[in-house]
């Protein structure tokens, strides 16, 4: 299931990057060559920080590039101003949750993944989504009514649910006491898949709002005047999140998925959610302005 995932992200992934590399070369060239340096730039800090695998860093840094250039905001001067945002905001927030939760609960236990990072195929399940948003929504404008700013929301939503669930499953391990399984309430040992707690839930509904509010500001500039939009991608997030705790809980249990299936769909979930609260939203101010 892990290599389906990353064969539905990665070569599309790659291949659009490439794709929007070349033609923003072509129109302007500065913007495409101080992309590439900061996608590379964040690939090896990825890589170097043990955060990921060489091919997971890759695969982010050609994330990195699609969620740029697929949202780059005009005058096409801050860099900022684009999904670079929220996925600064997701990488800060995990990478930060994953280091506080595994210190306090594994204490000095050197694990492979804490030696080696995540690998590729955990990167194309929780950030996948989001560039697969701003690079196949726009061939299917009856999806987003032939509104651009719809691929961006999904793709902060997609991200927000991503931050959502480490950060709350980290920290949840490590701080949050005795877990209890969502599908039955009962008490269950930390670490179970399924298994939420208080504080953990608490956690990662900040962290999904952090991510919110770095995504909204990144597309309009502007929080305040936009608090819609910041609603419509926490509440997306926290639908995908709720389907990651239910999936967990039962088709992650009895072996139907495995944790990065359940995340690429979680993902999905919440970008569809916010996509279709858009569309809602969308039509009834149009049918009542």
């Amino acid at each position: 299931m892990s290599r389906a995932v990353l064969l539905v992200v990665a070569p599309w992934t790659a291949a659009q990057c490439v794709l929007e590399f070349h033609a923003w070369l072509a129109t302007q060239p500065p913007v495409a060559w101080i992309t590439l340096g900061i996608c590379v730039l964040l690939g090896v800090l990825v890589w170097r920080l043990r955060a990921g695998t060489p091919g997971a860093a890759a695969l982010g840094a050609a994330i990195a590039g699609c969620l740029i250039l697929g949202t780059l905001q005009f005058p096409y001067n801050n860099w900022l101003r684009s999904g670079l945002t929220p996925l600064l905001a997701t990488l800060v927030l995990t990478l930060a949750a994953t280091k506080v939760g595994r210190r306090k609960y594994h204490g000095d236990a050197d694990s492979r993944e804490a030696r080696r990072g995540r690998d590729a195929a955990q990167v194309a399940a929780n950030v996948g989504a989001a560039a697969l948003a701003v690079t196949l929504v726009p061939f299917a404008p009856e999806l987003v009514a032939h509104n651009p700013y719809f691929a961006a929301l999904i793709a902060c939503a997609a991200l927000a649910e991503a931050a959502a669930d480490t950060v709350s499953s980290e920290l949840g391990q490590a701080f949050g006491g005795a877990p209890r399984l969502v599908t039955t309430w009962r008490r269950v040992p930390p670490g179970t898949d399924g298994a939420v707690t208080v504080k953990g839930s608490l956690a990662g509904l900040m962290a999904a709002g952090v991510v919110a509010v770095a995504g909204i500001w990144s597309l309009t500039g502007s929080v305040r005047a936009e608090g819609l939009g910041v609603a419509l991608i926490l509440t997306g997030a926290v639908m995908g999140w709720a389907v990651d705790s239910l999936l967990g809980a039962v088709a992650e249990r009895r072996g139907w998925l495995n944790n990065d299936a359940v995340n690429f769909l979680s993902t999905v979930t919440a970008g569809a959610v916010t996509l279709e609260l858009a569309r809602i939203v969308t039509a009834l101010l149009l049918r009542h302005g």
